[in-house]
């Protein structure tokens, strides 16, 4: 489904992925599943990306973006110190906008924000084959407004919206505005 993305569209999905709607789950759990509600490509919105080099390397099948890496789509915006996009051999080039894109990897503090969700993380995979989302970090933080989920590796598929937010260990935190729960008339 995701294949014939350009990789400029491919790395707006990897930042619209990432703006997940939080969802409360218990305190204190070592790992917390929960069905995430993934956010909608707007293939109508221009996709913009920065950065202070771009290298293009088709014999290794990939194109790698480096320094104060930006993407923003409408607003949804990805930041990071690098991003490689991987794409498929014979399958298109990056430089005319046609690869047939594998996956995408960024490093180098992660910041992604889709219009009052964000989350911080030190690498970031978005695979487009098996369409799935993975976050890791010393502390992986997702926020929406003053709702706060903490662990070390957040794991999404998109195409079910499943969601594991794991703590390596140690513990997920959770915090809670009690005050952003949705009140029924």
């Amino acid at each position: 489904m995701f294949a014939s993305l350009s990789p400029l569209r491919a790395a707006s999905l990897f930042a619209l992925a990432a703006g997940l709607a939080l969802a409360s789950a218990p305190a204190g759990a070592q790992q917390t599943t929960s069905r995430m509600k993934g956010m909608q490509l707007s293939n109508d919105q221009p996709i913009q990306i920065q950065s202070d080099k771009l290298e293009i390397q088709d014999q290794q099948n990939k194109a790698e973006f480096t320094g104060n890496v930006k993407v923003v789509q409408g607003t949804t915006t990805l930041q990071a110190g690098k991003m490689i996009v991987f794409y498929k051999s014979g399958g298109g080039s990056v430089a005319s906008g046609d690869a047939d894109i594998e996956k995408i990897d960024v490093s180098g503090k992660v910041y992604l924000k889709s219009g009052t969700q964000e989350a911080t993380a030190d690498t970031g995979t978005f695979n487009l084959v098996n369409e799935t989302l993975l976050l890791k970090g010393d502390k992986v933080v997702l926020s929406e407004g003053k709702n706060v989920f903490v662990g070390c590796q957040l794991a999404v598929t998109m195409r079910t919206g499943e969601a594991k937010l794991d703590a390596c260990g140690g513990r997920v935190m959770i915090q809670l505005d009690p005050k952003s729960r949705k009140t029924t008339n």
